[in-house]
């Protein structure tokens, strides 16, 4: 397999950056932290990278609301090549470059419009909104990925578990258009599940009231994903809660977190691509 290289993003209140790039590597990346100041200053470390990432966190302390606030800069803020970091990532993605955000970061992808983005045009389609329970959701969810569209090189995983911990994760569609071209089109490629695998939208099974049960979307080139859960939190198998009963049951045969073989599936889809100049 072609060792890919990823761009973690750092600063500004990131703070997953650090597990986020070392679960990059052990699935198989070779992964780096930029901070986004160096990044505007400049862009050209971008040339020649497959996989961008926005980890979790907390990007400007979610002032304006989750992720508002680092979406504006990259939408609006100039680098030192005279545009902006969202008109690059719109580049590098058409070139073929991947880019992948986790919880905070999947809330800045949404609010840059990258995700779904259903008719190509760059619109905000969807947002996270406060999670129904109206607190902080720190819990362990089970999940399905998706088996066709997009997204299905990234399934067949089987159910997974991996930890979300946010206060804004419940999906909610800009209107039923937009919603109806998600379900059609399957970019909902990871799903809240409940003990039987059906999509479920009843508490806690679903921590945030999520439509569709959403926990996770790709555009339709399959080329940016976005989910709540971290991965990053699930690299071993004992850093899951309830370890000792999942290798009994025999659920859990390897010493490979869910968080891992899901990082895995996504570092193997990207190494298929060669690396991807920018402007």
């Amino acid at each position: 397999m072609n060792e890919p290289r990823a761009l973690v993003l750092s600063g500004l209140g990131i703070n997953c950056e650090r597990e986020t790039a070392a679960a990059l590597r052990l699935a198989g990346a070779r992964s780096e932290r930029v901070h986004v100041n160096g990044l505007e200053t400049d862009p050209t470390q971008i040339d020649g990278v497959d996989l961008i990432v926005f980890p979790g966190g907390f990007s400007f302390g979610d002032r304006l609301g989750a992720g508002q606030a680092l979406a504006t800069r990259f939408r609006h803020r100039r680098t030192s090549t005279g545009g902006t970091l969202l008109s690059a990532l719109g580049r590098f993605v058409a070139k073929g470059g991947y880019v992948l955000g986790i919880c905070n970061g999947f809330q800045i992808l949404a609010k840059l419009g990258l995700l779904p983005n259903t008719d190509g045009e760059g619109r905000q389609e969807v947002a996270l909104a406060e999670n129904m329970s109206g607190r902080f959701e720190d819990r362990w969810c089970r999940l399905a990925t998706a088996t066709r569209g997009p997204a299905a090189a990234l399934g067949g995983l089987g159910p997974i578990e991996l930890p979300v911990r946010h206060g804004e994760g419940r999906l909610v569609f800009r209107d039923d258009a937009v919603r109806r071209a998600v379900g059609d089109r399957s970019l909902n490629w990871l799903t809240y599940v409940d003990g039987n695998g059906a999509p479920t939208s009843e508490y806690p099974a679903n921590p945030n009231g999520a439509d569709l049960a959403c926990a996770g979307l790709t555009d339709p080139s399959g080329h940016v994903f976005g989910l709540m859960p971290h991965p990053e939190a699930c690299v071993s198998a004992y850093t899951h809660y309830n370890w000792p009963r999942r290798r009994r049951e025999g659920s859990q045969s390897t010493d490979e977190g869910d968080g891992l073989r899901l990082l895995r599936t996504l570092v193997r889809l990207v190494s298929g691509t060669s690396s991807v100049p920018m402007e």
